[in-house]
Formats: C-alpha cells, structure tokens, sequence
C-alpha cells in the first residue's frame, strides 16, 4: 500500500508540471503509456476480456501507424500515413467518429527498420492541444479543433533504426530526445509558440527509443527533472535550463524502453544484443592495432569490405554518421558497446553530479526487453520481453517471483503491457491479447485473438481499453448489466 500511495503521489506531482490548467485527470490517458508514462489506470472497473463481438463499445477504421492513442477531455488522438501522407487523426472518444485530420510537411525520407514506420512516436496532449513528432519533418501541434499552432523542424536524423522517442510536456515546454548515430541531444521546445528553449547535446547516446518521464523533486531552478535513458546512462535533465543535473551509469548502448518511477526509485531497462547477456562480453582490440591490421589500402580508413567478418556483420551498427568508415571515435563507442550489459536495473535518484556507488538497489538480467516498457503495479513489476517470456519481479527487492510464456499467447511483443483495475493486459505483434489477473502469479483470465498485427501500446481511460491494431481502433468496455 506504501508502494502505491507513493506512487500515485509521483504522478500526481508530475501531473501538476504539466502547465497553468492542463492537469491530468483520471480520465486522461495524454502521452505514451498514460500519465507520466506509468502505464497504469486505476479507479475505475476495466473489463476482463477484450471481444470484439462481446465487450467493443466501438471500433473505427484507421490509417496505418506504430504510434499508440492518447486521451484527453473528449477526444483521442493518434497518428498514421496514408501513402506519402504523414497524419494525425482526432476522434471523439464517445464513438470513435473522425473530427478531424492533418497533414504534417514532409520534407525528407528517413531509413526505417522494418519494425518501424513513419508515424511511430505517439503524440502528447494538454489543455492547449496535442504536439506530434514525426521523423521526417519534426514537430507540430494543433489545438482541440485542428488548428495549427506552430511548427518546429528538425532533423534530418541518422538512426539505423529510425526515431522512435515520443514527445512529452513538462512545465511549460515540450520535451524530446532525438538520440541517434552521431549528435544525440535532448531539447525543449516553448510549448505556447514552439520556440526552442535548449538543447542540451548527448555526446554518448546513440540510437535510442526511450521516452522520457518527469520526476516530482524540485531541481535548482525550481522545475522538475526529465529522466531520459540513453546509451550506457540514465540522465536527470532540468526542464527549464537543460543542465544534467544527477546521471547513473551502467546501461547498455541502446536504449529502447522507458523508465519508471516507484516509490523512491527510478527503473531503467536496456538490450542491446545477444552479446550483450551477462558472461558474453568480447574486448575488442584498440584501433590502431585494428587499424592497422585492417587498412589494406593505406587511406587511414577502415571500410565494410576491410573490417573483420563480426564488424562486418554489423557494420551499420559500428559505422555511426553512416559515411561508409568507421572512425576512432566511433570504434571506442563499439568497444564500450561491447562490454555493455543487457539488464533492468532499480536506481536511488541523485541530487547532482552522478549518483554514486550506492544509487543501484537491485539488477535482473535474464530475459529483459529490448522494445516493451515493463509496469510497476501493486508493488510488481510485469515485463515481458520480444520473445512473449514475461517476468513478474518484487519492485522493492528485485525477486523473481515468476517467469515463462504466456499460456495461449506464445509471439513476438511490440508494444508495451499496462495495468488497472486490478489486471494487467499484454497485446502481442500479431494480436493476441491477453488479460491477467494482477498479482506474481501471472493468472491467465483471458486471451483474444484480433487477428491484426499489434505495435501500439494499449489506452486506458474511464473504464475503457483504447487498442490499436494495424488498420482498427478499438473502444472496449465492461458490458452493461441488462435486467432479467
């Protein structure tokens, strides 16, 4: 009870951040994974399976997209692509019914992995509208009715795997993390006129996902902090000035899920690659002497076809900025890579500077995510990993109290698992949902095929489940007691 008191008082505390009335409400779902990213909704009765013909207060036809709904007042946003258009989409919570659509600029193409797509990050809303982010042009935001209020270009971006990191509002700006090949760097963004307020540079960060969160201590300008995982470093930001104020070492390279707040930790967890599990660190040699070995041509370069087969194999891994060579700088990022350990890991925030010996509380590394952000709820963390293996973990101590496949819902998983009302539901990529009944034992109550493949990450908001399937936005509810 501690646990989640203290927990509830976190978001509340963020809530507040969030600038002048735009507090969240428990109705509210207003960026990814809900409200400061905590994937949980509680207060009201969630139902206990998620059947189309059974439970679906309504379902509507949306365009392709990776980016997960959110929920403010009466409305839902979300955004897609339709061919060469980048689009958000702004329907009336009450039936799913289309208020209004945009179209972002698109001024370039970014390389994409196929796990993602042009319209992955989810958008982040308050009181003012909703900012979304697209790869391809940057940001824009929109109030309630679909107009424009400013536009903010970025890019363009080097990321093997393309951008992924959602935008968040924190005080009275918009904040977001582009880490990518070379020049990461997290800015803030005036989140009334679009103004860029700082940009403060992550020299270590290469590609990354991780959405940030804020945390409720009071930083020296009197803001709260932005906590931001990045390549081998979970940094505490402030939000009015940008300045580092507390890091924590010790994550691996890459950075995909989001970080989370528990009583008085902070949980961060990072997978980088097979290589990367405990007990399978390679120490690569120093660059001259790889240099040297390899430069057969004399140039001082070292290309694809020069490098040894392991570097070859991951040469666009290795070769950052993408210019065809791997410099010595981006070999010493390899070679920390290398020693990197896959983990999630349970950190006592600082106060300034880094955090010290004694700010890791606990560490698990046996089947950790590299895409799903795990929940905290009642005290348990839930994480289930690419491979559909989910881990039940005491928050506190970092025990396992259980791990194993889904019953039923053995797949791939994407998006991220989110709690309320005392279960916990988990979408898999080719949409299986599961539902289960909160607690370490992993109780299965149901399983429902949607037979649509499943990226985004569940909306829970009032009593309703928002999910979104490759071509379907659902609306489920607990069905209504009919008399006798």
């Amino acid at each position: 009870m501690k646990t989640r008191s203290r927990t509830s008082l976190c978001v509340v505390v963020a809530a507040l951040g969030f600038g002048g009335a735009a507090l969240v409400r428990a109705e509210d779902w207003p960026r990814f994974r809900g409200p400061n990213g905590a994937g949980v909704a509680d207060g009201q009765p969630l139902p206990g399976e998620l059947q189309p013909a059974k439970n679906a207060i309504w379902k509507r036809a949306v365009p392709p997209g990776f980016s997960s709904p959110v929920v403010f007042a009466d409305r839902i946003y979300l955004t897609g692509f339709e061919g060469e258009k980048l689009l958000t989409l702004c329907l009336r919570r009450a039936d799913g019914s289309e208020i209004w659509r945009r179209e972002a600029p698109r001024s370039r193409r970014e390389t994409l992995d196929d796990r993602n797509g042009p319209a992955s990050p989810s958008p982040a809303a308050d009181a003012r509208g909703v900012v979304v982010f697209f790869a391809d042009y940057g940001l824009v935001a929109y109030d309630h009715d679909g107009g424009e209020r400013w536009r903010a270009p970025l890019g363009p971006f080097v990321n093997v795997y393309g951008m992924g990191a959602s935008p968040i509002l924190a005080e009275n700006v918009v904040v977001l993390v582009c880490d990518q090949g070379v020049g990461s760097f997290i800015a803030a963004f005036d989140a009334a006129t679009g103004r860029e307020r700082w940009r403060t540079p992550r020299p270590e960060a290469v590609s990354g996902h991780s959405t940030p969160i804020v945390h409720g201590r009071a930083s020296p300008s009197g803001a709260l902090e932005v906590l931001a995982p990045g390549s081998f470093r979970l940094g505490a930001y402030d939000p009015g000035t940008g300045e580092l104020l507390w890091w924590a070492d010790g994550l691996p390279s890459e950075m995909k899920s989001g970080p989370l707040l528990s009583d008085d930790a902070v949980y961060v967890v990072g997978y980088s690659s097979p290589a990367n599990e405990p007990g399978k660190q390679v120490r690569l040699p120093d660059y001259d002497a790889w240099k040297a070995e390899r430069d057969r041509d004399g140039d001082g370069r070292i290309t694809k076809a020069e490098a040894d087969d392991t570097t070859r194999e991951m040469f666009q891994f290795v070769d950052l900025d993408a210019d065809g060579a791997i410099s010595a700088e981006e070999w010493r990022k390899n070679q920390a890579s290398a020693l990197a350990e896959n983990g999630l890991l349970a950190f006592r925030p600082g106060a300034k500077g880094p955090a010290g010996e004694g700010a890791l509380l606990w560490k698990h590394q046996r089947s950790v995510p590299q895409l799903p952000t795990p929940v905290i709820y009642r005290g348990i963390v839930y994480m289930v990993n690419d491979g559909g293996i989910l881990t039940t973990l005491d928050a506190r101590t970092g025990a396992v109290h259980k791990q194993g496949r889904l019953r039923e819902a053995i797949d791939r998983y994407y998006a991220s698992p989110v709690a309320g009302d005392g279960k916990v539901y988990l979408a898999s990529r080719t949409g299986l949902v599961s539902v289960l009944q909160a607690g370490p034992d992993q109780e299965v109550l149901s399983v429902t095929d949607l037979e649509e493949e499943i990226a985004a990450t569940p909306a829970l908001a009032d009593g309703r489940v928002y999910l979104r399937t490759k071509g379907t936005l659902y609306c489920f509810g607990v069905p209504a007691v009919t008399g006798p």
